[in-house]
């Protein structure tokens, strides 16, 4: 019974991955970009999540309304005059540029926030759980498995049933012809980012009530982040769901195993995919 604990609770840590790696596989998708900030945008939106939960004094999931939008804002203004001046054939000027980015990013949150852990406050929902014949499911986790399934359908419906995400797919497959048909790559590239950012607010307030945060910790979520989706295959939405479970699940058997071994469990089996299959295991199609 404990391994099939391990399992499940793997299955649902993996929900919280995948929210960490949809916002990367929708931008690599759209625009081959490599944003290595990512991790550290995840942490920012966290903190704009405790603020305003501290400040007006709501349940940190009805922040999700005031900081959705922002981390959205955040990410259409932060493409628009930063990012879009990087993107070419050379894949270093984002990386270096995202590196600084990330940097940045580090050391304001330290100065605003210091360096004290931080945790936000959700009440008896952090505790609350359903029982499962023997085992007990968090109310939590499961939420936020379901929120991810819930952002991934939504991004897929996005991205293959809406006009927005015609111009995504257009800009992805060649940006010149796209911008001889009137489309405008700068504007759509604003908006894959403020869509990709939304996401990541979602998973900022996630990851600030299930455990505590801290201005340096945006790494750990990015490394997170990267393996979901190589493992679930770069730019497949759904993929990316299946490599956040898959995750998920090798930390928490490594962690049944030995408890120091649960973040090495993960690592290696992003290692045993990526040597069988560099593409991941679901490489995107078009659709």
């Amino acid at each position: 019974m404990e391994w099939v604990n391990a399992i499940l609770q793997g299955t649902l840590l993996g929900g919280l991955y995948a929210l960490f790696a949809a916002g990367l596989s929708l931008i690599f998708g759209v625009m081959r970009l490599v944003n290595i900030a990512h991790g550290d945008l995840i942490v920012l939106a966290a903190y704009l999540g405790l603020t305003v939960t501290s400040t007006i004094g709501v349940h940190p999931l009805l922040a999700l309304a005031i900081v959705v939008p922002a981390m959205a804002l955040i990410g259409y203004v932060l493409q628009r005059g930063i990012l879009n001046f990087t993107l070419g054939d050379d894949l270093l000027p984002p990386l270096l540029v995202t590196f600084g980015l990330s940097v940045i990013l580090q050391n304001a949150l330290l100065e605003v926030y210091t360096a004290d852990p931080q945790k936000m406050n959700a009440g008896a929902l952090e505790t609350a759980s359903i029982p499962v014949g023997d085992l007990a499911v968090g109310v939590l986790p499961l939420l936020t498995f379901a929120f991810a399934i819930a952002v991934i359908a939504a991004l897929q419906f996005v991205f293959y049933r809406t006009a927005l995400g015609r111009a995504f797919r257009a800009v992805s497959d060649n940006q010149d012809i796209a911008q001889l048909m009137g489309l405008n790559r700068r504007h759509i590239f604003g908006l894959a980012m403020a869509l990709a950012l939304a996401v990541t607010a979602i998973a900022g307030i996630l990851l600030g009530i299930r455990t505590s945060f801290d201005p340096s910790s945006g790494g750990g979520r990015l490394i997170f982040g990267f393996e979901a989706v190589i493992i679930g295959g770069l730019g497949n939405l759904w993929g990316t769901l299946a490599g956040g479970v898959i995750l998920g699940v090798a930390q928490n058997i490594g962690a049944q195993i030995n408890p120091g071994w649960q973040l090495l469990a993960g690592h290696l089996a992003f290692l045993v995919v990526l040597a069988i299959r560099p593409r991941g295991l679901f490489p995107r199609i078009s659709g």
